[in-house]
């Protein structure tokens, strides 16, 4: 059984998790592990039409995300890797910084430490340098930082095409492969430039 940590937070794109743990439930081999920020909360009721009952319900097991004892913060609970859709600034700046006072941030270092993938769906536009380095920092201690940019060759019809591909996309990071997911394979029509 592969275990998956997803991480919703208050950023916006909270779709963007829950569409994650929707897709992970089809996968026989894969438990989810999630944690969902109060910001979340907020941020699910705004934006989707979704419960955070019912997003909750998504996950094999959920977890408080004060709960800093909870299994997600030992690295010797083995997961496949953690992601954070959306991931908010406030977070980034956790994870770059290892200031572990939340199970997310905290999660995110466990597995970085144990040299486990953290993908990062960082929902913040325009970005200033502050946002960079911390980009950068936490690039440097081993996250993969994937702004969620939709892939038009993959030719979207809908929003929720943009999402599954996005989300489809980030979960290979983590070595679980989406059945769906669009490749690009170089056989696209080429216009013809005379």
């Amino acid at each position: 059984m592969k275990r998956v940590i997803v991480a919703i937070t208050g950023a916006s794109g909270a779709v963007y998790g829950i569409r994650a743990l929707e897709l992970l439930r089809r996968i026989a081999d894969v438990e989810t592990h999630a944690i969902l920020t109060s910001s979340a909360h907020r941020t699910i009721a705004h934006e989707t039409t979704h419960s955070v009952e019912d997003v909750r319900a998504l996950a094999d097991h959920l977890y408080h995300p004060r709960d800093i004892g909870a299994a997600v913060s030992s690295g010797s609970f083995r997961t496949a890797g953690m992601l954070v859709a959306p991931c908010s600034v406030k977070t980034l700046s956790g994870i770059a910084n290892s200031y572990n006072d939340e199970l997310v941030v905290r999660a995110a270092d466990v597995c970085l430490k144990e040299r486990r993938r953290v993908v990062l769906l960082l929902r913040e536009t325009p970005l200033h340098a502050g946002h960079i380095d911390l980009m950068a920092r936490a690039t440097a201690n081993g996250a993969i930082v994937m702004p969620p940019v939709p892939a038009f060759y993959a030719l979207p019809q809908s929003i929720d095409d943009i999402v599954d591909q996005t989300v489809g996309r980030a979960l290979e990071l983590l070595d679980v492969v989406v059945p769906g997911i669009k490749r690009w394979d170089g056989s696209s029509v080429v216009p013809d430039e005379t």
